[in-house]
């Protein structure tokens, strides 16, 4: 016995120690004393901003974590989960996006319905990774990340590191983390399906593809082409990013140019408002010679003009999917991804009969 209790101490002997020296490369790599890479590791506001992050930065290139998180969940201490919504730096898109604000007042209610609090935060989409910050400086017990953006990679990156993520965005291949949202090939067939119902043939498609969730829903559309015998036009395939400011420019500029097509599937009812701005200052009526569907049915899409035809996705009950998936991995259970079901919404943009 006074054997296996001494082989213990050894081992947490040892553990320490190499605890201590990771700690001493990180000061010396940082230019700052031992004692500020602890503190810089627990969140210290008596450690400014920029040293925290080159700390936090240095921690992750050594795969060193304190832990806090696990250990706080143990003790019972820490009931906050990091809400994360990433932002383009050049586009500055806000969190006022209509989407964006929906979700994270479904995750709010969630959370608040089981007795978690919400720290909110953004992180320029080129670095998704950073969303780690608050669960290595003990700050949150776990992170949901509203969004995949380009960064797959940095994704499977941070669940490799076992940390407790849940991200907002459709399912992709070789993905390693835990993902939930609504089915996003379906969303496109059904629009694209419904357009060509209409008699509609020359279908645009408006959204940046190189989004993981737009993508998804660009592989719909064109399997609804494709069934139908239409080729995919590559001239009305428009890149289009989310954020209003810089989509209007893009958008107008399309409708302007091209007249041939009769029909538009975009990827978020904002998008398919300002094409349907766009459409009209270019002299061309919606729904009559133009059909528009728009994507996410936010409130606002039922009393624009004319109200909007849209893919539905589960908003309220999305709030509650990302919290129980974020909960069941601090409990220690796997968690795969989860796939929401969608419908088209039929109103006066794109007026018919659902299939």
């Amino acid at each position: 016995m006074p054997k296996s209790k001494a082989s213990s101490d050894a081992a947490d002997s040892s553990a320490q120690e190499q605890r201590r020296l990771q700690m001493v490369d990180i000061a010396r790599l940082a230019g700052v004393s031992v004692s500020t890479v602890s503190r810089a590791l627990n969140g210290s506001e008596l450690v400014n901003a920029q040293t925290r992050e080159r700390v936090a930065e240095l921690a992750r290139s050594l795969n060193y974590s304190i832990n806090l998180g696990a250990r706080n969940l143990r003790l019972q201490e820490n009931r906050t989960v990091a809400v994360v919504v990433p932002y383009d730096a050049a586009s500055r898109q806000h969190i006022s996006d209509p989407f964006f604000l929906s979700l994270v007042g479904s995750i709010a209610d969630a959370l608040t319905d089981r007795g978690y609090d919400m720290l909110l935060s953004r992180v320029d989409a080129e670095r998704l990774d950073l969303a780690s910050r608050w669960f290595d400086s003990g700050k949150a017990i776990g992170v949901v990340l509203i969004g995949q953006w380009r960064h797959h990679d940095q994704l499977n990156e941070m669940a490799a590191r076992k940390l407790p993520l849940v991200v907002w965005g459709g399912e992709m291949p070789q993905q390693l983390y835990c993902s939930v949202g609504g089915d996003n090939v379906l969303g496109g067939t059904l629009a694209t399906r419904h357009l060509l119902q209409l008699g509609r043939r020359r279908i645009a498609f408006v959204g940046d593809a190189d989004l993981p969730e737009v993508w998804l829903r660009r592989q719909g559309y064109a399997q609804a082409l494709r069934e139908a015998g239409v080729a995919v036009d590559p001239r009305w395939e428009v890149a289009a990013p989310f954020e209003p400011g810089v989509a209007t420019g893009v958008l107008q500029a399309f409708c302007a140019a091209e007249r041939g097509f009769d029909a538009v599937v975009c990827c978020s009812d904002v998008l398919a408002l300002l094409t349907i701005q766009a459409l009209r200052a270019s002299g061309r009526s919606v729904p009559g010679e133009v059909a528009v569907i728009g994507y996410d049915d936010m409130p606002l899409a039922a009393y624009c003009d004319p109200p909007l035809t849209t893919v539905h996705q589960p908003v309220a009950e999305a709030g509650a999917e990302l919290v129980e998936a974020l909960l069941g991995q601090l409990r220690g259970e796997r968690a795969g991804p989860r796939t929401l079901p969608v419908y088209l919404k039929l109103r006066q943009s794109a007026p018919g009969t659902a299939a």
